[in-house]
């Protein structure tokens, strides 16, 4: 059994499968053969997966009879636009409807996933996602949300938002740490997450007039909310052990993820340098092959890529777009473990309750 196609799917065929995912094959760089190999290492690890996958039907259905392990797990629905990544949100909005990009998210709106996965123009995947799936009932601004590798026991702590909005105010921020708190909760198993707010001090005068409102009102909602506040961070504790939810808002959060990526790329770029710089460290380099490859294991941005839209009536998880098969396999196990868990369901009544309870307050 292959592919099936938009007329099958159209005509009553369906996966039978615990996790559908809606993917858009057509967004990442390096085009859809990357996707679609991703796709296929994550089918070949998690047997519960089914995939949606959005592009060119001709052109995808030669990659994917390509892959054994997509063989009956897939309907291709075909896309023939593409999103660019130079591409402005507004013109994807009112021209985008037959983008690989749209479908994708709409198969989400329809009911059909659970969760869109996509490699493209971040803008324009969050312009498309907050009008076809709208915003939860007290959420002003949407959220990304990723991991950042850390020294904590879980080995990760959650930053947001690293980019959906490059403006944040008080409440926004305190929207932030609720939707971080139950990520964190819900996808890392925290009964009690921690949740620092980042600024460039930890003293409680310094910062913008916003971070400082937003230190009172994090503070005043961590015991309803089932937090721990631990008050301001700095950036060296992004990967420390302080904080399991790092707040910001996202002009910083892109700043500070990017600027993660990049230091990391470059300490394994020195390490290989060094390692070949005599045959001495050649021959280390070899004894030392077990711990390298540990080491690599532990900071490859590959291995956590995959940002998560929250606040949204759906979930969407945005790949980079550089990303290899192995960056997107790791975003799509991110989006079936947070299908799995019915992660929306249980954000959605997070913020609902604390809306609810911010309401009552003003009374």
């Amino acid at each position: 059994m292959t592919a099936l196609t938009s007329d099958q799917a159209d005509a009553g065929a369906a996966l039978d499968f615990p996790i559908i995912l809606s993917v858009d094959a057509m967004g990442g760089d390096d085009g859809p053969a990357v996707v679609v190999s991703g796709c296929s290492t994550s089918a070949k690890k998690n047997p519960n997966i089914g995939f949606i996958l959005h592009g060119p039907e001709a052109e995808l259905r030669k990659l994917v009879e390509r892959r054994k392990h997509l063989r009956g797990r897939c309907i291709i629905r075909d896309a023939q636009d593409v999103v660019t990544m130079d591409d402005k949100p507004s013109h994807v909005v009112r021209n985008g409807k037959n983008t690989s990009m749209w479908s994708a998210v709409e198969s989400v709106r329809a009911g059909e996933a659970t969760v869109a996965v996509s490699c493209g123009n971040t803008g324009a995947l969050m312009a498309l996602s907050m009008i076809r799936l709208r915003k939860l009932p007290g959420v002003n601004r949407p959220a990304i949300a990723v991991l950042w590798p850390s020294r904590n026991p879980q080995g990760f702590n959650v930053m947001l938002d690293v980019g959906a909005d490059v403006r944040a105010d008080a409440d926004d921020l305190l929207r932030f740490a609720l939707m971080g708190a139950s990520y964190a909760r819900n996808g890392m198993e925290l009964p009690r997450p921690r949740i620092g707010l980042l600024n460039v001090g930890t003293e409680e005068h310094k910062g913008r007039a916003e971070l400082k409102d937003a230190y009172e009102l994090i503070r005043d909602h961590a015991d309803a909310a089932d937090f721990d506040f631990v008050g301001f961070v700095e950036g060296g504790d992004l990967p420390g052990d302080v904080a399991d939810v790092i707040v910001t808002d996202g002009f910083t959060g892109n700043i500070a993820i990017k600027t993660g990526e990049g230091t990391a790329t470059l300490i394994g770029e020195l390490l290989r340098e060094a390692f070949r710089f005599t045959p001495l460290s050649r021959l280390a380099s070899i004894l030392a092959f077990t711990s390298l490859r540990r080491l690599k294991k532990r900071i490859d941005p590959r291995r956590v890529n995959g940002g998560v839209f929250l606040g949204l009536n759906g979930t969407v998880v945005k790949s980079h777009g550089g990303a290899d098969a192995t960056g997107v396999s790791a975003a799509i196990k991110l989006a079936a473990r947070l299908s799995e868990l019915g992660f929306n369901d249980k954000l959605a009544a997070r913020v609902a309750r604390a809306a609810s309870a911010a309401e009552e307050s003003k009374k």
